[in-house]
């Protein structure tokens, strides 16, 4: 009876090991400690005129699944430096290099936050890149647009953005709810933010990368073509609206994690 006992404790065990070596090599393990990822894994969000932070909630997850680090600032709009010193905030808290990524006016933002050391590389969704000496609203300018033509000022010095606007040109391609949640979730812009000039383009000294949104009613695509180039960054173009990180989140995640990767490996080999 003995020997029958420490003959099946024997087969027990040997079944327990095999068990766990099939998990590990099918992959119910590593699923939940998946690989160290390659690159940065730090990702900062900046969103631009009329939205706030949740413009981004549907690439966070898709980034988060992935293993990333990710904080999507809450701009104040108020102006170009106070944007600037809330991204910077959430750039100082993370634990190595930082990819920052912007949004629209957010563009502007991290033209002006990316010369932060911290800072591995810049993307740009839909947005401006404004030179030194120059701001976000000059740079669109001699681009007018169709929600131009939306954008309504207050008696306290902010712009808004006609529920007009906001569907037919800043979200067209959302859902009737999705549309009116970017609605009741508008963060108006102060003119002085907008007409704030550049002091220092990181754009000059750091990796860009850029996507430009073919069909964007709020930003020129030849707008955007021209910064992409300027800049010479690595681009792509999304058949999106101004809004590709809610309209076609999966590509735009595929974008970051490979500006990610591709400039960690770069700061790496360095």
């Amino acid at each position: 009876m003995r020997n029958l006992k420490n003959a099946v404790r024997s087969i027990a065990a040997v079944g327990f090991a095999l068990l766990s070596g099939c998990m590990s090599a099918s992959g119910p393990v590593d699923a939940m400690h998946p690989a160290p990822l390659v690159g940065i894994t730090n990702i900062v969000l900046v969103h631009g005129a009329w939205a706030d932070g949740s413009s981004w909630s549907k690439v966070i997850p898709l980034l988060q699944a992935k293993g990333y680090h990710v904080v999507a600032v809450q701009n104040p709009l108020t102006s170009l430096a106070d944007d600037v010193a809330a991204t910077k905030r959430a750039i100082v808290q993370q634990d190595g290099p930082v990819l920052l990524v912007g949004h629209s006016y957010g563009g502007a933002v991290i033209t002006e936050a990316g010369n932060d050391p911290k800072v591995a590389g810049l993307v740009y969704v839909s947005a401006f890149a404004p030179d030194e000496g120059q701001s976000a609203l000059e740079q669109g300018k001699p681009y007018p647009t169709p929600g131009g033509n939306e954008i309504r000022p207050d008696a306290t010095g902010f712009l808004w953005l006609t529920p007009k606007g906001i569907s037919e040109d800043f979200v067209p391609e959302l859902s009737v709810e999705d549309r009116a949640v970017v609605t009741a979730t508008q963060g108006p812009l102060a003119v002085a933010a907008g007409g704030a000039k550049i002091s220092s383009a990181a754009w000059k000294t750091k990796p860009s990368w850029y996507i430009i949104a073919t069909n964007d009613r709020m930003i020129s695509p030849d707008l955007e073509r021209a910064n992409a180039a300027k800049m010479k960054a690595t681009s792509i173009e999304l058949e999106s609206g101004h809004v590709p990180m809610l309209s076609h989140p999966t590509e735009v995640e595929a974008f970051i994690e490979k500006a990610a990767v591709t400039e960690g490996t770069k700061s790496a080999a360095n």
